[in-house]
């Protein structure tokens, strides 16, 4: 069959959803029965929940970097690059290069798992002095930035200077921020052994949340035994408060308190990809209302899925939607594929039904809570069940052998707290990494998908 004639099928997104859609598809479609284009900035998958141990040096950058081109039946092309506009009636999305090049790409089906970005608000120096936890430069920037703080506190003649760098503030009471800030508490805390001038009493954690409980999703006594074990630690956690502004050397609590300090870590959840406005469609809560099969309604071939998707949650009542979680977001991806080639083939469309197999929190070191279904655990059984289940998760073997071979040498032999400089001296603040000025508004998407002379190839 003539390349020209075969059925198109994009698919937005490397995260979760996006991935285990390509890997059904490419295994389920024969090579001429589609083709099959993949739009990211990035050939890799990450895996998101072991980003806090990337930040705290438990893990390598690579080892939770999953190459896209690993698959002996990979034949998907890549656009390395974003999308920033859809124009559902033409058919045409519109995608920026990582050189920055705009290109209008035609499809037949689009698959849209975009996946989301840091919620912040509109809260004064918010953007220009936090830092945030969604990407893997932020991760390795972080690491860098909180041993930075330490080599200098060390270096310093100044007490005021010393306290404020040696004091770290991180908003966000759910899963993110809580392992963020236990994962980078257990880093200094076995750092600052190695720095005999600096008082390890000076060194201060803070973890608010505007929420009145930690971690509700957990429950009542999981979400206390989560927080106890951080105060245990001399974690200072704050419910009820937030951040009325922030500036490059303090941080101002709505509570009144200002906190000295050079660090800012912001993980108060996440918003749909702006991706999703540029549509014009119906949205849930900023996410794209879409059927239990996850199609667009009155739009054919377009399927949403994962955390930009209100997916209805049939496992639940009728009005709930699924949550933003990995788990649901691989499970999609495969009803997704298989709803795609089911429209291919002229056949019916099953919905997505998933009931939820529990959470779990890995605080670093022996410290942890689960809740895998629906079992309350603890200490070293809930961090059994937590690692277990991320190694599980992993796609590939190599991921699981690093990963492995990661926990076993910090485990034995510590960490050396070194900082790597890839990204000293410039800016990596939460305006620098997800360029959400990139997206075009619907009158713009139309107009340069009207404006080209023919769609690029």
């Amino acid at each position: 069959m003539n390349t020209v004639t075969r059925p198109r099928i994009l698919v937005v997104g490397a995260g979760f959803a996006g991935v285990e859609c390509v890997r059904r598809l490419e295994r389920k479609l024969s090579p001429d029965e589609a083709d099959v284009t993949l739009v990211t900035p990035f050939a890799y998958q990450l895996y998101l929940p072991l980003l806090p141990q990337v930040a705290s040096g438990v893990l390598t950058p690579q080892s939770i970097a999953v190459s896209l081109r690993r698959s002996k039946k990979y034949r998907t092309r890549i656009i390395p690059g974003g999308a920033i506009g859809v124009d559902l009636k033409s058919k045409v999305c519109v995608i920026r290069t990582i050189t920055d090049e705009i290109v209008n790409e035609p499809y037949d089906y689009i698959v849209l798992a975009p996946g989301s970005i840091t919620r912040t608000f509109d809260i004064p120096g918010l953007t220009e002095h936090a830092f945030g936890m969604k990407s893997l430069a932020e991760a390795a920037y972080i690491r860098d930035h909180v041993i930075s703080q330490l080599d200098l506190a060390d270096a310093s003649q100044d007490p005021a200077e010393r306290a404020a760098r040696l004091q770290f503030v991180v908003v966000g009471g759910g899963y993110a921020g809580t392992e963020t800030a236990a994962c980078l508490q257990k880093l200094t805390h076995a750092a600052v052994k190695r720095y005999p001038r600096i008082d390890p009493s000076l060194i201060k954690w803070h973890l608010i949340d505007i929420a009145p409980k930690l971690m509700p999703e957990l429950g009542d006594k999981l979400g206390r035994s989560a927080q106890e074990i951080l105060r245990r630690r001399g974690i200072d956690v704050s419910l009820g408060v937030s951040i009325e502004k922030a500036g490059p050397e303090e941080v101002t609590f709505t509570d009144g308190r200002v906190i000295p300090t050079r660090t800012l870590i912001w993980t108060a959840g996440v918003v749909a990809s702006p991706l999703i406005a540029t549509l014009g469609a119906e949205t849930v809560r900023g996410r794209l209302a879409v059927t239990a099969e996850m199609t667009l309604p009155g739009q054919d071939g377009v399927f949403a899925l994962g955390d930009s998707a209100a997916v209805p949650d049939k496992a639940k009542d009728d009005s709930a939607i699924c949550p933003p979680t990995a788990q649901h977001a691989m499970r999609q991806g495969k009803v997704v594929a298989d709803n795609v080639i089911a429209t291919l083939r002229g056949q019916a469309l099953k919905p997505y039904v998933h009931k939820d197999l529990g959470l779990v929190v890995d605080l670093g070191g022996t410290d942890a809570v689960s809740k895998p279904l629906g079992i309350e655990l603890r200490g070293l059984p809930a961090q059994f069940a937590a690692r277990g289940y991320h190694w599980a998760a992993l796609r590939t073997n190599v991921a699981k052998v690093r990963v492995a071979t990661n926990w076993t040498l910090n485990a034995i032999a510590g960490d050396d707290f070194v900082r790597t400089g890839f990204q000293a001296r410039k800016p990596a603040k939460l305006k620098d990494f997800e360029y959400t000025d990139a997206y075009l508004t619907p009158e713009q998407v139309r107009e340069q998908v009207e404006g080209a002379r023919g769609p690029a190839q």
